[in-house]
């Protein structure tokens, strides 16, 4: 997919918050996506940590986001909210097996795999690469509103409303043919 084919990002279309720093000891921005955060491989949700959220900030939420998916919607690979305010680090499989390193209270809602868990990158063979945007929301609130059973769409119909900040690190992976 050229440049100029790229979908936009989500929160492009929210009104526009302060920036923060999101790291990760898994993938450098830009690169490619290690196989371990794959798919087919581990399905591991890679390590987060953010810094330099505004202040206000009562709780965090985490998505990952493939917007080249062919789907005429993008592809949620994660979404997990109501993460707390003294926590700004998601080890390596937070989000994924037996959720170790996830803070207790945080709430995972279904990917588009169905899952409600991290599903890692699976593009269509031959499809060209693919962005994985892993954003952190700052929340101006401790309990972001919806459920488990709420969908990604209503996250960030929710996250709309609620984010002070926002912070973003992509990575790219692809399957050849």
């Amino acid at each position: 997919m050229s440049e100029s084919q790229r979908r936009p990002l989500p929160h492009e279309y929210h009104p526009p918050v302060p920036a923060f720093e999101v790291t990760s000891t898994d993938f450098v921005p830009g690169a490619t996506l290690p196989q371990a955060h794959t798919f087919a491989a581990d399905n591991l949700s890679p390590q987060l940590s953010w810094s330099g959220a505004p202040v206000g900030t009562k709780s965090y939420a985490v998505s990952c986001f493939d917007p080249d998916a062919p789907t005429g919607s993008g592809f949620w690979h994660w979404v997990v909210f109501d993460i707390p305010a003294d926590v700004t680090e998601l080890p390596t499989g937070a989000g994924s097996g037996d959720f170790k390193g996830l803070p207790r209270g945080a709430v995972h809602v279904r990917n588009d795999y169905g899952t409600r868990d991290y599903g890692g990158a699976a593009p269509p063979p031959g499809d060209g690469p693919h962005r994985y945007v892993f954003t952190v929301y700052a929340v101006d609130q401790e309990k972001l509103g919806p459920d488990s059973d709420a969908t990604p769409a209503v996250i960030g119909f929710n996250l709309r409303f609620h984010a002070l900040g926002r912070a973003q690190v992509i990575a790219e992976y692809e399957q050849r043919s």
